[in-house]
């Protein structure tokens, strides 16, 4: 529970670095749609987690990320020896 605060807490910050709060409708909002963020920068804020966070992203799992809420689920079901 503790790692899983810790990793939350980091995550945070990094949104936060993308400028994108994770409270109210932000955290549901579309990367691109809502956000306006170019997919370069969404490229960024996905290696920035994993270098951050020291975790990989399986590929084929970020094709289903579409929001900030997402990313972070994604984040929670890496298996926790990566």
């Amino acid at each position: 529970m503790n790692q899983h605060f810790t990793l939350l807490k980091k995550a945070i910050e990094v949104f936060h670095s993308y400028g994108i709060t994770l409270i109210g409708q932000q955290k549901n909002a579309d990367f691109i749609q809502q956000l306006n963020m170019d997919p370069v920068f969404i490229n960024g804020l996905i290696f920035e987690l994993e270098y951050q966070l020291h975790v990989i992203f399986q590929e084929e799992k970020l094709g289903a990320v579409h929001t900030p809420k997402d990313l972070i689920a994604l984040l929670f079901n890496i298996p926790q020896e990566n």
